[in-house]
């Protein structure tokens, strides 16, 4: 076996089908988000405009969050020394706990270092919870949920997005004694459109079924407090275990979920990617509690985050360019063609100094490759007007002349 020469093959692969994908070395200036400096690799540097990131609020530079931080920092040091077991567990990873179990007005809240492991862990470690579990999961959730629901060993049931009649016929032809559990999102990040949540808790109500919602793009943006699209509909009490993250809306790092305290010590007992990792720095568990507590009571960022949003669509539309609009602040334009969105990605960056980073295959089907703008509170009307007189260009550009965007 030539190991180099698969290597090369797998690589080539990606970048003959235009799906490789490149990182631009970004610095992001405190206080300055969306804008940032891009380190070229030829030594330059050229002032940039974040159109893609995930701190949709703008907390990675709010003045609390970084005030909790230094003072953390400077009481315990840089790292936490350890797991959650073993000298992990620090009086700020129990406030960031107790901070998002009443967030989510749950018994309890766990810990762990990613959204991601801590949707893995969960749903891979429910199984050995309740034997014979049944796992009903939205062909579109996340990876990983799917990932988790995959290495579980348990049965598992895939229902059509969003189609609640289908996860109907899946649950009425299994054993009605089985356990069950429906896994799905609140808001999903490609498309931006919402979950059926009060649909899915009625039959989750009728078939005897817990509920799992990954809350991961909704959580700090909506609801009255910021606990997500759950809260906002006045179903929060019907989740049995709500997944979030501390890496987006909270501009911070990690991940949780949020349940009754018997899930929790449950899972926290049971779950390897929970018992095996070394716990959040002091200083980042500090800062995303600060946080979280400011975003329960500042309703004007929120406001203000949904009003750029709708913005944003409206200018959007009004050039006539396809994008997606399920009412969320998500905000995907539809190219359809991974070289071309690479392209166009490219040349709005090099350009316009517009970062937004092209979305393929295997994040969104075949087809449907798109440039996902995800507008917040700090793009100002210099930001929008300039985003959309760059898209009015290379849109109008990339019609009249396919030659050279593939080239």
């Amino acid at each position: 076996m030539h190991y180099a020469d698969k290597l090369d093959e797998a690589l080539n692969r990606l970048h003959e089908e235009g799906r490789y994908r490149t990182f631009i070395d970004i610095e992001r200036r405190k206080g300055q988000f969306p804008h940032a400096v891009w380190r070229k690799s030829d030594g330059t540097e050229q002032d940039i405009t974040v159109w893609c990131g995930n701190d949709y609020l703008g907390m990675g530079q709010h003045p609390a969050v970084l005030a909790a931080m230094h003072e953390a920092l400077d009481a315990t040091g840089a790292g936490s020394g350890g797991t959650r077991n073993i000298s992990g567990t620090t009086v700020y990873h129990k406030r960031l706990e107790a901070e998002l179990a009443d967030l989510h007005q749950k018994e309890a809240a766990l810990l762990f270092t990613s959204a991601y492991i801590a949707n893995d862990a969960t749903l891979s470690t429910l199984p050995k919870l309740f034997p014979g579990l049944i796992i009903y999961s939205d062909a579109l959730n996340h990876a990983s949920m799917i990932e988790g629901v995959r290495r579980n060993g348990g049965a598992k049931r895939i229902f059509r997005h969003n189609d609640v009649a289908h996860l109907r016929e899946l649950l009425a032809a299994d054993d009605p004694e089985a356990p069950k559990l429906i896994a799905f999102e609140s808001i999903y990040s490609m498309d931006g459109d919402f979950g059926p949540i009060e649909a899915i808790c009625d039959l989750a109500d009728e078939f005897g079924a817990l509920t799992y919602i990954d809350e991961v793009h909704a959580v700090g943006m909506y609801g009255p407090r910021g606990a997500g699209v759950a809260e906002r509909d006045g179903l929060m009490g019907r989740i049995d275990i709500i997944n979030g993250t501390l890496a987006k809306a909270y501009g911070v790092m990690g991940g949780y979920i949020a349940a009754s305290a018997k899930m929790c010590d449950a899972i926290r007992s049971y779950a390897p990617g929970f018992i095996f990792t070394t716990s959040l720095p002091p200083a980042v568990a500090a800062g995303a509690a600060a946080s979280v507590a400011h975003l329960k009571t500042d309703q004007s960022l929120r406001d203000k985050h949904q009003l750029q949003a709708k913005i944003l669509k409206m200018r959007l539309k009004g050039l006539g360019l396809p994008i997606i609009d399920h009412g969320s602040h998500i905000i995907p334009v539809i190219v359809g063609d991974p070289v071309h969105t690479k392209k166009l990605s490219d040349m709005m960056l090099d350009r316009f100094g517009i970062y937004v980073q092209p979305i393929n295959f295997p994040t969104v089907p075949r087809g449907t490759e798109r440039l996902r703008f995800t507008p917040s509170p700090v793009h100002g009307p210099n930001e929008i007007d300039k985003l959309v007189r760059a898209m009015d260009e290379l849109w109008a550009h990339c019609a009249l002349n396919r030659a050279e965007l593939s080239a």
